[in-house]
């Protein structure tokens, strides 16, 4: 829940003219406040708290003055924190200023695919069944699903297995229990899924140039359905 507030912070400081760079620092008082600890800072060597993506950018990508947001950006924040030792993981796209309806669409389309993912992580369900669902509400939009990139089990550790694709054939994969804990994050693309790693080592964009959005929730599996631990309410 606090990295959910944090989430809400964002949301009402993004403007045209700010840097990635600034949003990390924003990020950072708000976790300092929640005694948040980053787990991505020093993860294989990253040296940020936040991954900030923008417009063809699918993920990873570095914090910088030199990033200024401008009216119409699509831009992707992606926390990861613990808490008492265990992590929480977080991305959210949000559009800056005056969006495309495209822009627009995109985004609404990869929270729904997300909200489809989560309502199969029920108890006897199979972990593709995420998977399956996630890749038809992206596909029937138009879109496509990254395919080199993962949601992941996460604990103690940042990542943990499972892997959690997004695409496949329902009914296959381990069988989904009572206390396993999933990040569960559509990658997808207004264009092809292909995608590459840029010349900066981190920074993941569509081959075609094309846009890319990224969401992301914590999902905990219990009796009684999934209790979405980075959203409020759940």
């Amino acid at each position: 829940m606090r990295l959910a507030e944090i989430f809400e912070i964002i949301e009402t400081k993004l403007a045209v003219g700010m840097t990635t760079l600034d949003i990390e620092k924003l990020v950072e008082v708000e976790l300092k406040k929640r005694e948040l600890i980053s787990r991505s800072k020093g993860y294989m060597g990253y040296k940020h708290i936040t991954c900030i993506s923008i417009d063809d950018e699918v993920v990873h990508g570095i914090p910088s003055v030199n990033r200024i947001l401008q009216d119409g950006n699509i831009v992707s924040i992606d926390i990861c924190v613990s808490l008492k030792g265990y992590c929480a993981d977080m991305a959210r796209s949000f559009i800056i200023g005056k969006g495309s309806q495209e822009a627009i669409r995109l985004i609404a389309v990869a929270k729904s695919a997300l909200d489809k993912g989560i309502a199969k992580a029920i108890p006897g369900n199979r972990l593709s069944d995420i998977s399956n669902a996630i890749q038809q509400e992206v596909e029937a939009a138009g879109f496509n699903v990254v395919r080199d990139f993962a949601g992941h089990g996460i604990g103690k550790q940042l990542h943990e297995d499972p892997e959690v694709v997004n695409f496949g054939e329902a009914g296959k994969g381990p069988i989904l229990r009572v206390g396993m804990t999933l990040a569960i994050e559509p990658m997808i693309t207004q264009g092809r899924y292909e995608v590459f790693v840029d010349k900066d080592g981190w920074t993941v964009k569509t081959k075609d140039k094309s846009l890319a959005a990224h969401v992301e929730d914590t999902v905990a599996i219990t009796e009684s359905g999934p209790m979405i631990l980075t959203r409020f309410g759940s």
